[in-house]
């Protein structure tokens, strides 16, 4: 009998997993239909295979992202009761408690998202609660590996009862607390939210209390990194918990093979989940703490697992203990002869005939250590040992010079000859009349030859040949091109910090590399480059022709600046503000020195109002700062305000940026306000609020456009009545 029930189990596991197949070829359209016929093999009386292989599959159903998170609402309120039966039964297996843990952690937001939705029935609700306080019961006590299921479902629950900020709906976990409206029949968004903060205070204390189980906290930290991106509310808790969190305590303790892992699974999963959030966000707040944290980590890991191999540094003396020292005796040196000729310069001052220290290359030591060794080998040199040495080395050299044999003429005793009392030289025959002729003839042509001096065959000085002249046009190229190499740059430094410290007003215009000194670089070089020579000329040498200059000019550098600008013209107004005071600024020095000298400012002025007025939208306030900042203003430029006004979503603020004008800008409130009367007479939508600003500022004005046509209606009533 034995035999065919588990003949039936292996069969039954067979057709399931063929089942199986078909569900993953496509997903839509089995999973609700298979799940139907799977739930029974899930209750508590069945073969425990066959519940293994049932809640495995539930778990795996829910947690797929190939299958639409409205088909899983719709299981979750079939699967919820037949999980809850598996969590409470007091003798399950521990696989199927995991697989039911898991399965709970991927029902939990689908089943209360459509009890959001449907708050007519509570049965769901019920089960839901009774899921969550068996699991929360079970965290307690259970093993390492089920805690870590318990934290994924604690994580799932926080998810669905905290608020979400931005929430995404692409990830299937669209639920939070905000979807729950404030009418629901049995839902407490305050009591809601106040278990998903007791929930995420019992995560945490696995770190705050330093636990040394590596499966816990390596699921603790896991989890925690979604909560921080899914979540910001909770950013500030959890960051607070990891840095104070020291995943290398258990370095206390003895170094053993499991305890090594251990320590390398914690410190790498603490260091990864730091990492991820700085390149998240590197401008976040918390950036310089845990990069410190990173570090340290780093530093102690490489202390602690990597330093664990090296030998036991010297035990230190104890404190208040007599240390008795050892007494050393001075070791003579032993002087080894010189070997027999021929000698090397070593070998002369070699000392001891050890050949181990002969075989050292002194050469490869570096010169600032051998610098040291000779030092401190000098300092505590013994002077009659030195004294010894020094004498042997002379002796040695006084024996070599004299044992040298006497140097021989080569013109008076023959090579390789010797001293024999035997030998008689073979007398050469004297030499003909040609050959004496011969010899004399070479003598007078060597006296002929042009004796050289050495020091005519030495190297001059070498000169480069001078660069050709720099024609206007390539100046200009060249200077065009360094100045798209700085823009360049200054695009890659990026936004500067919205808290910069100011230097006062004594301060350098460019006294370092960042943005804002490249910038002024630029602005200065465009604006002042070619300032009183636009309109010049000059005389050529070679004749009295007078010709016009033909400088570097600096439009081109403006074309760059204004594109420059206009590319991201909300953050890069400063740039455009600060170009236009250079722009005025050169204007008024050059109107000083040169009446007709051509003037910049208006031009590049209205220019950049009519590149980014047409982009503004409602809520811009760069409108008001740019009116409010240039240093001069016109009618040509207040006009294009008064063409804001066309659309009624930007009446506001264009009145609102000439009400600045007119109260912090007394210069131009004249001109603003003549702004402010076009537009009362050009557009109806805008009367209402101008006329506000018009009756304090400008009072009389309404009543004198209205008067007339109030006097001209009673004129024309007065026949009337008079008939």
């Amino acid at each position: 009998m034995a035999a065919a029930d588990v003949q039936s189990v292996s069969e039954q596991l067979k057709q399931l997993n063929e089942a199986k197949k078909a569900v993953l070829s496509d997903p839509q359209a089995y999973y609700s239909q298979i799940m139907v016929g799977i739930l029974p093999l899930a209750s508590p009386n069945t073969n425990v295979e066959l519940r293994r292989w049932a809640t495995n599959f539930i778990a795996e159903a829910f947690a797929t992202p190939t299958l639409p998170g409205r088909d899983k609402e719709g299981m979750s309120l079939q699967v919820v009761g037949h999980v809850r039966a598996l969590l409470e039964n007091p003798k399950e297996d521990p696989y199927v408690l995991k697989s039911a843990i898991q399965a709970a952690a991927s029902i939990y937001p689908h089943a209360m998202r459509w009890i959001i939705h449907n708050s007519y029935e509570r049965g769901p609700w019920d089960e839901l609660m009774g899921i969550k306080q068996r699991i929360l019961r079970m965290w307690d006590d259970a093993a390492s590996s089920m805690k870590a299921c318990c934290i994924k479902f604690a994580q799932r629950v926080i998810l669905a009862q905290t608020t979400a900020v931005n929430m995404d709906k692409r990830n299937g976990l669209e639920v939070s607390l905000g979807m729950v409206p404030a009418d629901h029949a049995f839902l407490d968004v305050r009591q809601l939210e106040a278990e998903a903060t007791g929930l995420l205070d019992r995560m945490l204390s696995v770190l705050q209390e330093n636990s040394s189980d590596a499966i816990v906290v390596d699921g603790t930290l896991n989890c925690l990194a979604v909560l921080i991106r899914s979540r910001p509310s909770t950013s500030n808790r959890i960051l607070n918990a990891v840095l104070s969190f020291n995943p290398l305590k258990l370095a206390n303790s003895p170094m053993t093979p499991k305890t090594r892992v251990l320590l390398k699974s914690m410190e790498k999963t603490t260091r990864q989940l730091l990492m991820h959030l700085l390149r998240r966000d590197p401008q976040n707040q918390w950036a310089p703490r845990i990069h410190a944290h990173v570090e340290r980590l780093m530093r102690s890991r490489a202390e602690i697992l990597e330093g664990a191999g090296l030998k036991r540094p010297l035990a230190e003396p104890q404190p208040y203990t007599e240390v008795k020292r050892q007494r050393v005796e001075p070791v003579p040196v032993k002087v080894s002869p010189v070997t027999p000729p021929p000698n090397s310069l070593a070998a002369f001052f070699t000392l001891n005939g050890n050949p181990s220290l002969a075989a050292i290359d002194a050469s490869q030591v570096p010169i600032d250590i051998a610098v040291k060794i000779v030092v401190s080998t000098l300092s505590r040199i013994d002077h009659h040992a030195f004294d010894n040495a020094v004498r042997t080395v002379n002796e040695r050299f006084v024996a070599k010079a004299a044992s040298q044999a006497p140097v021989m003429d080569s013109q008076t005793s023959p090579l390789d000859v010797e001293d024999d009392d035997d030998y008689e030289p073979d007398y050469m025959m004297a030499e003909d009349t040609e050959q004496i002729l011969n010899k004399l003839d070479g003598t007078q042509r060597e006296e002929q030859q042009q004796q050289v001096d050495a020091a005519s065959l030495a190297l001059g000085p070498f000169k480069l040949p001078p660069p050709p002249a720099l024609s206007p046009e390539a100046a200009a190229s060249a200077g065009q091109v360094t100045v798209a190499r700085v823009l360049e740059a200054v695009r890659s430094l990026g936004d500067p910090p919205t808290k910069k410290t100011r230097a006062g007003i004594n301060r350098l215009a460019a006294s370092s590399y960042d943005r804002e000194s490249m910038l002024t670089f630029i602005v200065r070089l465009g604006t002042r480059s070619s300032a009183g020579l636009e309109n010049g000329h000059v005389k050529q040498e070679d004749s009295t022709a007078i010709v016009p200059r033909n400088p570097l000019s600096g439009n081109a550098i403006r074309d760059r600046l204004y594109a420059y600008v206009l590319e991201d013209f909300r953050k890069r107004i400063d740039v455009a503000v600060g170009w236009l005071c250079e722009e005025w600024y050169n204007d008024k020095l050059s109107s000083k020195q040169s009446a007709d000298a051509p003037l910049h400012y208006d031009k590049w002025a209205f220019k950049l109002v009519e590149g980014f007025f047409p982009y503004l939208n409602p809520s811009d306030k760069i409108l008001m700062r740019f009116l409010g900042e240039i240093p001069e203003l016109n009618h040509e430029i207040l006009a294009k305000v008064t063409h804001l006004c066309a659309d009624p979503s930007m009446v506001q603020l264009a009145l609102t940026s000439l009400l600045y004008l007119v109260m912090m800008k007394p210069p131009v409130r004249e001109v603003a306000l003549d702004t402010v009367q076009n537009i009362w007479v050009e557009y109806e939508d805008a009367r209402p609020m101008a006329a506000k600003y018009l009756a304090k500022w400008r009072p009389g004005f309404i009543e004198s456009k209205t008067a007339p046509s109030a006097e001209t209606d009673t004129a024309a009533l007065a026949p009337a009545v008079a008939t």
